[in-house]
């Protein structure tokens, strides 16, 4: 599928069908983790989107088209936690059938929510692979659409928005610092920024533990890499995506790594000073501005804050290390 497929018309339609359905998420702030880390950072808040994550902007943008050509009998997906959510809401709102297929370790908040969605969630095996075949078989037996968490020109459009409504809040930003997983988000974000203000630096940040896309640019082309060990579970991924990597390849400046003791500093840091709850993959990108010193020192900053659904389980056992 070729990059040219995300283009600047489609992102504007994009815009449009999520006008008064997804939220108009805050740029927060905090002047004292400024001052104490010499970086002008605003973060992002998609923890605040509907279904808890910026993945609903993807989700809806292509489950409402699916649902206005009324020949779709349902939507299934293969994920491990928010896209699948994303997808149980958006099936919800359009009045679609969702079913999805879930790893055997899935967040229990996660499942839930899509539960109460009215999504049917099915738990298989530990690897994407087993789990990607198992939802496209269940598409092709029934009939359903499948919606992919990001190579997908719509659900890239979708996910563009983000980039969108930081060059209209931050009009002077300097860079964009985005979580990399699949490289929807940031595939979409660079797209919509360096279309108009090609100067602002777009930055990946990816977990040490699961730095596919980062190996990926280090060897020139796609790497499937074993399966991670990282905290940031929604950042978890063995190969970039096929329409993604090009894109980010052709547009986003730099691509970086960080530890799992920044990350859960970095989330302690926005429940304590910016009083706002992520999840792990959600705090890396500002787990990479809040170094000592910060790389991004004397620059105006914005980082995506990209989900906030953690189980409570987790937060006060990370918390409490």
């Amino acid at each position: 599928m070729s990059t040219e497929a995300l283009t600047a018309d489609r992102i504007a339609s994009a815009r449009a069908r999520l006008q008064g359905v997804a939220h108009l998420t805050p740029v927060l702030r905090s002047h004292l983790l400024d001052d104490r880390y010499g970086v002008t950072l605003g973060l992002k808040a998609e923890n605040l989107q509907r279904a808890g994550a910026f993945k609903f902007r993807g989700a809806y943008n292509l489950v409402s088209q699916l649902s206005e050509r009324g020949k779709s009998r349902g939507v299934v997906t293969a994920s491990s936690g928010n896209h699948g959510q994303a997808v149980a809401l958006a099936a919800h709102m359009t009045g679609l059938a969702a079913h999805l297929v879930v790893p055997s370790d899935a967040s229990a908040a996660k499942v839930a929510a899509a539960e109460a969605y009215g999504a049917t969630v099915e738990r298989v095996g530990p690897k994407s692979a087993e789990r990607l075949q198992r939802a496209e078989a269940l598409a092709a037996q029934h009939g359903w659409d499948y919606v992919p968490p990001y190579d997908h020109p719509e659900v890239l459009a979708g996910q563009a928005t983000v980039g969108l409504e930081i060059l209209s809040q931050v009009p002077d930003v300097d860079a964009i610092l985005v979580p990399v997983g699949g490289g929807g988000l940031i595939s979409g974000i660079a797209t919509a920024v360096k279309a108009t203000r090609p100067a602002v630096r777009v930055i990946g940040v990816e977990p040490e533990g699961s730095a596919a896309a980062f190996l990926s640019r280090q060897a020139g082309r796609r790497l499937a890499i074993p399966a991670g060990i990282t905290i940031a579970d929604g950042l978890r991924t063995v190969v970039p995506g096929e329409l993604t990597f090009p894109i980010i390849e052709r547009l986003v400046d730099d691509l970086v790594t960080v530890s799992d003791a920044a990350i859960v500093r970095a989330l302690t840091l926005l429940l304590t000073h910016v009083k706002t709850l992520v999840e792990p993959s959600g705090a890396a990108a500002a787990a990479y501005a809040w170094q000592s010193p910060s790389p991004l020192a004397g620059a105006k900053v914005v980082a995506v804050l990209s989900g906030g659904n953690i189980d409570a389980a987790v937060l006060a056992q990370l918390l409490s290390a």
